[in-house]
């Protein structure tokens, strides 16, 4: 059998095969970011699907901090009864869950917060929307409350968590120089824009055992005039790995102001496919913990060469299973054929809207072969 489908592990935590369900915001919480049915039976498919290890989508630390529309929350401690049972269901079909825990800082939904949204620098100004530079006390509350999530995510029976530092999020922001041009002790040099890192893994450390594991999603690149590079990235990883960090999860781009988004459009050949590969391979080559890999993960062959060259640990995938959240049994069982998804980013749509996420492209050819019988 494929290397893929046998037992691996991060730190304390035992996975059933090297398949990982990235982050994916589903815009399916309430309104005011609970944990809904809908949810729990997504990730419940999901684990019935056959995937090893579960990331949720991005649930927001702080109110201020909200990202858009029925995101979930990890803010309040009235919340965890509901994060229970998402996890629940992951455990219930053999599977691993991770709570993702984040804060959007510049990109935050003031529309919805009714807040101004959190600026790393205030001299960055990339549209006209009114943000509050961070002060050091500010910094200190954000940093407590991502410990405050953590413990959250394993009263509520999370397997481990993972904080969100790419695709222009708040930690991210503090990585970029695009975005931190601080004069203080988190702006300038690498080590001081890496700095709020290393507090909130040592302050998360704090708040759970010493056993649990501590993820990262990371940009390798931000894919921006002036943004984060690759060099630097894996230097501030290699810091995180001695403050205690037990994996990364590679990613690139930004939601806005970059030449990439996170998720690439019109990839139709192998070729195409695992587009951070190369960033995965620098982060292997100076880390010892594992590296998942997501983006543009979309045939089996490819995604048995990555683990087989070391590329990476783990093959994490989003788009491909908002569509078949059965794929890696199906792959598993000897049906080869690559993803269904064919990258058309029309999944996101529904979630913006308030429908909630799911294949708006497999939901057109049910319908029409529906009118067509």
């Amino acid at each position: 059998m494929s290397k893929l489908f046998e037992p691996a592990n991060i730190g304390t935590m035992d996975l059933p095969n090297r398949f990982v369900r990235s982050a994916t915001w589903e815009g399916m919480a309430t309104p005011e970011g609970a944990v809904t049915p809908r949810l729990v039976d997504t990730i419940a498919a999901l684990a019935k699907g056959g995937v090893g290890l579960i990331i949720s989508g991005h649930a927001y630390v702080r109110p201020e901090g909200q990202a858009g529309p029925l995101q979930m929350s990890a803010s309040r401690d009235e919340l965890v009864s509901g994060l229970r049972q998402m996890a629940a269901a992951a455990h219930d079909h053999g599977a691993k869950m991770v709570l993702q825990i984040a804060h959007a800082g510049y990109f935050a939904a003031h529309h919805l917060t009714g807040t101004p949204p959190f600026a790393v620098s205030a001299a960055v100004k990339l549209d006209d929307v009114h943000r509050r530079e961070l002060t050091p006390e500010d910094i200190a509350d954000v940093v407590h409350a991502f410990a405050e999530a953590a413990a959250r995510a394993k009263a509520a029976g999370f397997d481990a968590v993972q904080i969100h530092s790419a695709h222009g999020y708040l930690f991210n922001q503090f990585l970029s120089p695009l975005f931190n041009r601080r004069t203080d002790a988190y702006g300038g040099s690498l080590t001081n824009r890496v700095r709020v890192h290393l507090e909130t893994i040592r302050a998360v450390r704090q708040a759970v055992d010493d056993g649990y594991p501590i993820l990262i999603k990371l940009n390798g690149r931000d894919y921006a005039e002036g943004g984060l590079e690759l060099e630097e990235s894996v230097e501030a990883a290699a810091l995180m790995e001695q403050a205690g960090l037990d994996a990364v999860e590679l990613s690139s781009g930004m939601t806005k102001f970059s030449t990439f988004g996170a998720a690439r459009t019109r990839i139709s050949t192998q070729k195409k496919e695992a587009y951070n590969q190369e960033e995965a391979k620098a982060f292997k080559q100076r880390l010892k913990i594992p590296v998942a890999l997501v983006g543009g993960i979309r045939s089996l062959p490819v995604a048995e060469r990555l683990i087989a060259e070391g590329v990476c640990d783990f093959i994490s995938m989003s788009r491909p299973l908002i569509r078949e959240p059965d794929l890696v049994n199906r792959w598993k069982s000897g049906d080869r054929r690559k993803a269904a998804c064919t990258s058309d980013n029309l999944c996101f749509g529904p979630a913006r809207s308030g429908e909630g996420l799911y294949c708006v492209t497999a939901a057109k050819k049910g319908k029409a072969a529906t009118q067509k019988g």
